[in-house]
């Protein structure tokens, strides 16, 4: 569940007391709902075939001490010591982290980096960069390809399991709390019962997501936090009632102990006990919706407690019970008394379905920004509320989840092949994350390498040990996310190859676009900021050239609103762009030759406090996904503004902007040729607005590979036939809408 637009955008004062613990209480329905169901599986997932629960009780005091120190050492120091601060204008995940790097070095595949991006409001540098090119790193990465494309490679592997994780996170999670049944039905029941009812669970939740999650997300929070302090008050039964000591397994020397004694079958178990961190990673992830201080407050003093109490309680019983007819036993039902057991499985199915929502939503999130990236191809995203930004639904993706995550349920039929798939997914996002923090805290925060090798050397071998016992269950569950990795990245690359070949061959044959699209390497884009205005020829041609501007969670205006918002520009633009050729500064641009004067670019702002400044545009050209302009700053400081205002002869609609009253003369503002230009541009928009859109057949020259063939010929030309086209993503009318065709032969 998203909320309000800006809430990344927060002002640097300090949230009070009372926002600050309202918005930790929000954030326990939207962030924590996947890691407080944690304590369904884990112990099940872990002594389900490689160790048994002995008389010695070493295995589970054991596994207690793993949980224990992996939960401290994990989220609570890694994620909400260190990477919650490595945020991008308050906003957090695996995007945010290589916005981060792009901005600080030149490490973009896709050269689309502009001077005039810098001037955003959100473009945010942590030092000034004489100091970030002293850095070797960054040296090296933007001196070698092969780095820059095995960091996107990173990236966009990460991308790959949260997509993954959000088709087994839903199975496992709904499948562990309706498995509660297994101890009120007869053996020859239970299978009857617990796969058709989880199955019916997810297709409920996967029919719902159409309507938005601002319906329902009220009751998130209130859900969660019962949950928390059920899971607590359980677990201090069984700590005072069974074991008071257990405690004592809380001791390092318990992991030391128990990978003596079970060796191999130790390690290997670990792909079960790293189970406990699932949902760490949303902490991260979500960082935008709230606020650091809220999440931080939100971990350590309720859901961190709860968990250690939940784990805690669990062993606590099973130290005093070992007679089970099966491993399978070992969960966290068994632990729960019969008198409420029907409640706790109620509330557990309620949990596990707003666990599963989280990452739905942020699978949808997620490959929205894979899109601003041209990382993915063109699908369908959905607003489902227009008072709560990027809350987002994208059909195609929710059907193709729904159809997994039965698939999964149906064909793994049990919890140690879901937690096995489910647990690879997981540790493969946090080494990546652990990476690209590490690149931060170099490239961006500027400490000495040898702390940001400290980092990653420290959690990065913690996660290796977990990630190596999750791998070596390949054949037992773990072959799927991978091939789900596979097939998304064959995806992705292609895509985004083919997309770098065709901006290429823009630039190689001067194409040139009138009005662009681009994505900037930042979070939000300011919409006062959103426009670069130029001409194309002398200004008697009336002919303009326009570069819009997002960030990688903006929301894409829709036509109409598109449409007012670059009129009222244009008419900005024709207004200031008299008053500078007016100006005495203008003089020496005048004696420019007019192919210089046609590429200036000017920033439209209708903020009176930034920086207006024109550009000047290389011999380069703008690309219809993301421009590919190189510019320079030209022009100068903002003076004191005064306001004005211009009614459109179009209708009663007023264009409304701040002019440089120390520059514009009278007789500029009232120039008859300005006059008129505006009168056109009110008359063309009166005559209604035609969408000239390039659409495009990719192929390869004679000679190219094998390789090539099939990744342009066949997989690209496929994904572009059998994805949305730019028209329905831009939601153009038909009507309005004039294809032009265009042949790229890379």
């Amino acid at each position: 569940m998203d909320l309000e637009f800006g809430r990344g955008l927060r002002s640097p004062k300090r949230d009070s007391w009372k926002t600050t613990l309202l918005l930790a209480y929000q954030s326990l329905g939207v962030v924590y709902g996947d890691l407080s169901i944690s304590p369904l599986y884990v112990y099940k997932s872990t002594f389900a075939e490689d160790i048994q629960h002995s008389e010695t009780n070493e295995e589970i005091f054991g596994v207690l001490s793993f949980v224990f120190w992996t939960l401290t050492l994990i989220p609570l120091v890694k994620y909400v010591s260190v990477v919650l601060r490595a945020d991008d204008n308050g906003e957090g995940g695996t995007f945010a982290l290589y916005s981060l790097i792009c901005r600080h070095a030149n490490v973009s595949l896709l050269p689309n980096r502009q001077i005039a991006d810098e001037e955003l409001s959100t473009y945010k540098l942590e030092c000034p960069p004489e100091i970030t090119d002293k850095s070797r790193i960054k040296v090296w990465l933007e001196r070698h390809r092969k780095l820059r494309v095995a960091l996107l490679v990173m990236v966009m592997i990460g991308t790959c399991m949260v997509i993954g994780d959000g088709v087994l996170t839903p199975a496992i999670s709904v499948f562990s709390a309706v498995s509660g049944l297994e101890f009120s039905l007869s053996k020859d029941h239970r299978e009857y019962a617990v796969i058709p009812i989880t199955c019916v669970i997810l297709a409920f939740l996967f029919a719902l997501q159409h309507y938005g999650t601002h319906r329902v997300g009220f009751l998130f929070a209130p859900i969660v936090l019962a949950w928390l302090f059920c899971m607590s008050a359980l677990g201090l039964y069984n700590i005072i009632h069974w074991n008071p000591q257990i405690y004592q397994a809380l001791n390092p020397s318990y992991m030391f102990k128990f990978l003596k004694k079970t060796r191999k079958y130790g390690w290997m178990s670990l792909g079960g006990i790293l189970l406990c961190m699932t949902g760490s990673e949303a902490m991260f992830a979500d960082l935008g919706h709230f606020s650091y201080s809220a999440i931080q407050l939100a971990f350590t003093c309720l859901v961190y407690p709860a968990l250690i109490l939940a784990y805690m309680g669990q062993a606590a019983y099973l130290s005093k019970h070992h007679d089970f007819y099966s491993s399978s036993q070992v969960g966290f039902y068994i632990a729960v008394p019969d008198k409420i057991r029907w409640p706790v499985l109620i509330l557990a199915i309620l949990a596990s379905v707003v666990g599963s929502q989280a990452i739905i939503s942020g699978t949808f999130s997620i490959i929205n920004q894979s899109l601003s990236l041209s990382c993915f191809p063109r699908v369908k995203v959905v607003h489902t509320s227009e008072k709560i930004h990027g809350q987002i639904y994208i059909p195609e993706i929710n059907w193709l989840l729904m159809i997994l995550c039965i698939a999964v349920t149906v064909g793994f039929r049990d919890t140690k092949h879901m937690g096995n798939a489910s647990g690879l997914a997981v540790i493969t996002v946090m080494l990546v994350t652990t990476f690209l923090t590490s690149l931060v805290i170099v490239l961006c925060w500027h400490r000495p390498p040898l702390l940001a090798l400290a980092f990653l050397l420290f959690f990065g071998s913690i996660e290796a040990l977990y990630f190596s016992a999750s791998l070596i269950k390949f054949l037992e569950g773990a072959w799927l996310p991978i091939l789900l990795a596979l097939i998304l990245m064959a995806v992705m690359l292609i895509w985004h190859y083919t997309t770098i070949k065709k901006y290429e061959f823009d630039l190689h044959n001067k194409v040139l676009v009138f009005v662009c699209v681009k994505s900037v390497p930042v979070p939000y884009v300011f919409p006062a900021e959103r426009y670069l205005i130029g001409r194309v020829g002398p200004p008697g041609h009336r002919s303009y050239r326009c570069i819009v501007r997002y960030g990688y969670r903006d929301v894409h205006q829709d036509v109409d609103s598109f449409e007012t918002e670059l009129v009222e520009t244009l008419a900005t633009f024709i207004t200031l762009d008299a008053s500078y050729r007016c100006s005495e500064a203008s003089e020496r641009e005048l004696e420019l030759d007019p192919g210089e004067q046609e590429r200036r670019l000017t920033v439209i702002a209708s903020n009176p406090l930034r920086r207006r400044a024109s550009y000047d545009l290389q011999d380069s050209v703008q690309h219809s996904a993301a421009s590919t302009v190189e510019v320079r700053a030209t022009a100068a400081d903002s003076l004191s503004p005064r306001d004005a205002e211009i009614s459109s002869a179009a209708g009663p609609k007023q264009v409304r902007f701040f002019i440089d009253s120390h520059v514009v003369s009278p007789e500029a503002a009232e120039n008859k040729q300005v006059a008129d230009e505006l009168e056109a541009l009110a008359a063309a928009r009166e005559a209604g607005t035609a969408f000239i859109l390039g659409h495009s057949h990719v192929q390869c020259k004679p000679g190219s590979s094998v390789l090539k063939r099939l990744a342009v010929d066949v997989g690209y030309n496929f994904l572009r036939r059998n994805c949305r086209g730019p028209d329905v993503a831009l939601r153009v009318p038909p009507a309005s809408l004039l294809e032009v065709g265009m042949v790229y032969v890379l």
